[in-house]
């Protein structure tokens, strides 16, 4: 099975309206295909509108369609690190709301990501419902 970040597998998977989705638009960028899963499950049980993403380009891309209310995105990632990602969508959509998720919890980063206007940073594995909080209180700001 080739890697995540092979581009024969990239995907942007665009938000549905079916299974009585509503709400604002969450988009998950993650090169972690089982953590994209997980997250998508969890976000439409609560009724949201997911859109997921395993490769920044594609995101990025999307985002300058679409937009999205609040962005769960990776830290380490093989093509473009979640920091980066960062610096664009504050030129690009300064009113998206992101919240980091990272398997290393390098307190350097997250301290970058928080200074540079990241709603939250979570590490892996976080709380359901921490992260669920997180995103209803991103949503609410």
């Amino acid at each position: 099975m080739p890697p995540a970040s092979d581009p024969s597998k990239d995907f942007a998977e665009p938000a549905s309206g079916e299974g009585g989705t509503h709400g604002p638009s969450i988009c998950v960028l993650d090169d972690d295909l089982s953590m994209l899963k997980a997250l998508d499950r969890l976000l439409k049980g609560e009724g949201f509108r997911v859109e997921k993403f395993n490769n920044p380009t594609a995101f990025l891309t999307a985002m300058e369609r679409n937009g999205c209310t609040v962005v769960i995105l990776d830290v380490w990632m093989p093509e473009m690190s979640g920091l980066d990602v960062q610096l664009v969508l504050q030129r690009d959509s300064p009113q998206t709301r992101i919240i980091f998720i990272s398997g290393r919890d390098d307190p350097s980063v997250r301290e970058a990501a928080l200074s540079a206007g990241a709603f939250g940073f979570l590490s892996k594995p976080f709380d359901d419902e921490t992260l669920l909080e997180l995103v209803n209180k991103a949503i609410a700001a």
